[in-house]
């Protein structure tokens, strides 16, 4: 099928550098970030209070769509997602691969789930790869088979009254706030927001990062382990790679 072409004015990094992206863990990556100094180290990623459905999953990479819902009330206009031909319509503003973010704005989130087998398989085929919210998530099985990666805040039975009730604005969920084309990227560990302006350069930092650790892992476990060779590669490590070197 023939989407239609996206106009949301978004920048994108080339395919090559999301194909690089998919191949580095979360933990990597934010390693490599904090070697930029374009944020603090306490924040640019969600909290404790959502977590990954499928950690099994390899790491999942995309451009943020982003909305809110409500569970627990009868929208006053539309049964269900269904309905919204406007949301689908948005959605596909947004450059693939797509990352749907929706905070549930309930006082108590996650009564109902927007999210299960069904609009998992809608989502994958408007190119969506992974899904982040505060609420819930529904039909694991089905989810799971279709590939859809899931991060959550809790699981529900029910889909209940959930229904858009705005998008295409910044939102906020697990404590990070996203708007519309942030490039986030996730994995078991959780998800974080990549800055475009060093997203090109992060598969490089990443590997040199990954090889100094691989060495100093080994040396480790080998016979010429001693504290003051040790002393010595860590602070070699944190002259190269130490959050206080403008790397830019």
């Amino acid at each position: 099928m023939e989407l239609p072409a996206q106009t949301h004015p978004t920048n994108t990094v080339p395919p090559e550098t999301l194909d690089r992206l998919q191949q580095i863990d979360t933990c990597t990556v934010s390693n490599a970030i904090e070697t930029f100094n374009v944020r603090t180290r306490n924040e640019g990623f969600v909290n404790g209070s959502v977590r990954c459905i499928f950690p099994d999953f390899p790491p999942k990479v995309g451009y943020a769509v982003t909305g809110r819902i409500r569970t627990s009330a009868t929208p006053i206009a539309g049964r269900c997602y269904y309905d919204r031909i406007d949301w689908w319509s948005y959605l596909l503003t947004i450059p693939a691969p797509r990352f749907l973010v929706i905070e549930d704005v309930d006082h108590t989130p996650g009564l109902g789930a927007l999210v299960g087998e069904i609009h998992a398989n809608i989502c994958i085929a408007l190119g969506c790869i992974a899904y982040l919210t505060n609420g819930s998530v529904r039909d694991l099985l089905g989810v799971e088979a279709a590939g859809f990666q899931v991060f959550a805040g809790s699981v529900s039975v029910s889909h209940s009254y959930a229904h858009i009730v705005e998008f295409g604005e910044g939102v906020e969920v697990g404590g990070l706030q996203i708007k519309p084309g942030d490039l986030l990227h996730g994995d078991q560990h959780g998800v974080q927001r990549i800055p475009l302006s060093i997203a090109n350069e992060i598969p490089r930092v990443a590997a040199e990062m990954l090889e100094s650790e691989k060495e100093l892992i080994e040396f480790c476990g080998s016979k010429e382990f001693s504290f003051e060779e040790l002393s010595k590669r860590l602070q070699d490590m944190s002259a190269k790679f130490g959050a206080d070197k403008d790397s830019r």
